[in-house]
């Protein structure tokens, strides 16, 4: 992490800080922070048509599922995905609740330990537990409709639910959206403006836009109970590598719905380039890694013969989807590639 984002970070890290103290200033005299609780007859999309504390009306937020009102400074976020708890960490606000991934770790392991400390885990993330949601009174709720679309109606009762509409491929809009909703807009423009420039340092360092460019990159993830997918250009690695200005071979041109293009181990070599990196989701027996990387077709791949292949954190690379998420990934390109 470069010296400039761990600066921002501080920044929206204190900003964080003085949020907090002030609710429990205004708790102290009497005045509630918290609206849409899980009672009344009103939705929580609806709910909120008085202050809520801070003394600013409600604001409207364009989402998913139509327009939504919520609190002018909302104090108690819970986020039910990867990417929302990304986007609010990102922007300086801790959660009161957070679903956690299908991983050993629960909240994702690239997140520093002391800002996902003291988060309550609501659940899995397709599965959150809506009355521990509830238990928590939010004032605000964070995922997306290819998540949780089918509990819109429950979740809009406990309190104003703002769902994107997709995850992964349109991460940055969505990061926006999240911005909104959480009255950042300022900080989102900081985190924006921090990543463009460090996009731009690690082009400069492979040697500029046209050598990153003739540098064809691939991605490969071995999935547990799946095919082996070499990923496309339509998710959420693929906007970072893009941004980088990195090549791309012509097999990601094959990828369904620009996704990924799914192989299985006797075809792993079309996933050849310049420089391959790879991570597994689940067992690595099981995910078919460890049957194909000790195979002939993968140890005969140029990107192998070159040491140009890089196992990766798969929480980081794949899982993650937010800002924080890419200033590390670009970190470890510009390591892996100069």
């Amino acid at each position: 992490m470069t010296a400039k984002t761990l600066q921002h970070r501080s920044r929206l890290l204190a900003a964080a800080s003085l949020t907090v103290a002030a609710a429990l200033t205004l708790s102290a005299c009497g005045f509630s922070t918290e609206s849409g609780s899980a009672s009344g007859s009103d939705s929580g999309s609806n709910s909120g048509s008085g202050s809520d504390g801070s003394g600013e009306a409600p604001r409207t937020v364009k989402t998913a599922m139509g327009d939504v009102k919520v609190p002018a400074a909302p104090q108690r976020v819970v986020v039910l995905d990867t990417a929302e708890l990304d986007s609010v960490l990102t922007l300086g606000v801790k959660p009161v609740g957070a679903t956690h991934a299908d991983v050993d770790s629960g909240f994702l392991n690239y997140l520093p330990k002391d800002q996902v400390a003291g988060i309550t885990d609501v659940g899995q993330m397709m599965t959150p537990n809506l009355e521990a949601i509830a238990g928590l009174e939010p004032d605000l709720i964070l995922t997306s409709k290819i998540r949780h679309g089918d509990k819109y109606a429950e979740l809009s009762k406990i309190a104003p639910t703002v769902m994107t509409e997709n995850t992964g491929y349109p991460w940055k809009e969505n990061f926006q959206v999240h911005a909104e909703a959480l009255n950042k807009k300022a900080e989102a423009k900081m985190v924006t403006d921090d990543y463009a420039r460090h996009v731009a340092d690690v082009t400069k360092a492979l040697g500029g836009k046209e050598k990153a460019g003739a540098t064809e990159v691939n991605m490969v993830r071995f999935v547990e109970g799946a095919d082996i997918r070499i990923y496309g250009k339509k998710n959420y690695i693929a906007t970072i590598l893009a941004d980088v200005g990195l090549g791309r071979p012509a097999v990601t041109d094959k990828a369904k719905d620009g996704f990924s293009y799914d192989v299985s181990p006797e075809k792993i070599d079309l996933a050849d380039a310049d420089a391959v990196f790879h991570s597994t989701y689940g067992d690595p027996k099981k995910s078919k890694e460890t049957q194909t990387t000790g195979s002939g077709l993968w140890k005969n791949m140029d990107a192998v013969k070159n040491g140009k292949v890089f196992a990766v954190d798969d929480q980081l690379w794949i899982q993650g989807i937010g800002y924080t998420a890419a200033d590390k990934i670009l970190s470890e390109l510009q390591t892996s590639l100069k």
